[in-house]
């Protein structure tokens, strides 16, 4: 006996991720994992799946009737998402609201655009500083390989 999991709007699956998925280690249908195999999968660790669920950054997970959980191939594909949006240093509590505004279906487009907009701002300047550092790096590498064949 299975649950009927929750999903992140089953109208618009390309809304999880504008990226190509990666490729999942089971076709859809068959495509029941535990959360070891999860792991194998994502790096993630088992604590972490289960916060995520807990925080509400994973939507409802399906359970066996043994009551292990069952994730699906979509549910990788959040999770590559949310590793990414974790990437970019977005605010764990603006990927729960994130995932709050996917919930709540398509009416919420223009504030998950604004989220991750403010997000990409965010990295974009995280960019900057970083071109700046390695720009540094360089001219002391530089000085020191002059330096380095001058003595």
């Amino acid at each position: 006996m299975q649950t009927t999991p929750a999903t992140l709007e089953d109208s618009h699956p390309a809304d999880i991720c504008s990226a190509r998925p990666p490729r999942h280690p089971r076709p859809d249908g068959q495509d029941r994992y535990t959360i070891s195999e999860v792991v194998a999968c994502t790096g993630l660790t088992a604590h972490t799946l289960r916060w995520y669920e807990r925080i509400g950054l994973m939507p409802h997970v399906d359970r066996s009737h043994t009551g292990q959980r069952r994730y699906t191939n979509r549910d990788l594909d959040w999770l590559d998402l949310v590793t990414k949006l974790r990437l970019t240093g977005m605010p764990v509590a603006d990927m729960v609201r994130y995932a709050e505004l996917v919930r709540e279906g398509a009416g919420t487009y223009r504030e998950r655009q604004e989220l991750l907009e403010q997000t990409r701002r965010d990295v974009l300047g995280r960019i900057a500083e970083l071109r700046d550092t390695l720009a540094v790096l360089d001219r002391k590498i530089d000085f020191y390989a002059t330096e380095g064949n001058t003595r």
